[in-house]
């Protein structure tokens, strides 16, 4: 695993969605995600809303929805620049809601590299349609912690 930051982004995702590391939120919210492309700058996530929380309305609650773009923010970020990332600006807009066990596509890119400082967006469609459901923007900045110091945390 040495050297390739793909398969050490990949062992870390998977090692969230079984609950081995990371919290237990976490491992909730990215239940049932699903990894569809992975470019340099660019990763696509296939995904059905899990039964994890919802308003009364049967709609995903919107803290749930917000820890999936941090989370696909600091999956994109690692794999793109092979190493753990904090986030320091943190902006979300909700344009629609998702329903419990609704069909979704996530997008995430890099859209700016500053060197220590990397701007990612995450944008999570209805599949089908297309219609956005949310975007995240996200400042991330570069550390020099491992995946287990992280996990750790």
């Amino acid at each position: 695993m040495e050297g390739d930051p793909l398969k050490k982004s990949l062992t870390w995702l998977h090692g969230v969605l079984r609950g081995k590391i990371g919290h237990g939120i976490e491992t909730r919210v990215l239940q049932g995600l699903r990894i569809i492309l992975v470019e340099k700058e660019f990763m696509q996530f296939d995904f059905v809303v899990p039964n994890v929380v919802s308003d009364v309305d049967g709609n995903w609650h919107v803290g749930a929805l917000a820890s999936l773009l941090d989370l696909i923010g600091t999956i994109t970020t690692f794999w793109y620049a092979d190493c753990v990332s904090a986030v320091v600006d943190f902006n979300s807009s909700y344009y629609s809601t998702v329903k419990i066990q609704e069909h979704v596509e996530i997008e995430s890119r890099v859209m700016a590299d500053k060197g220590k400082l990397m701007h990612v967006v995450v944008q999570v469609r209805k599949k089908g349609n297309g219609e956005v459901i949310a975007v995240g923007n996200l400042w991330m900045a570069s550390n020099k912690l491992t995946i287990a110091q992280v996990s750790n945390l």
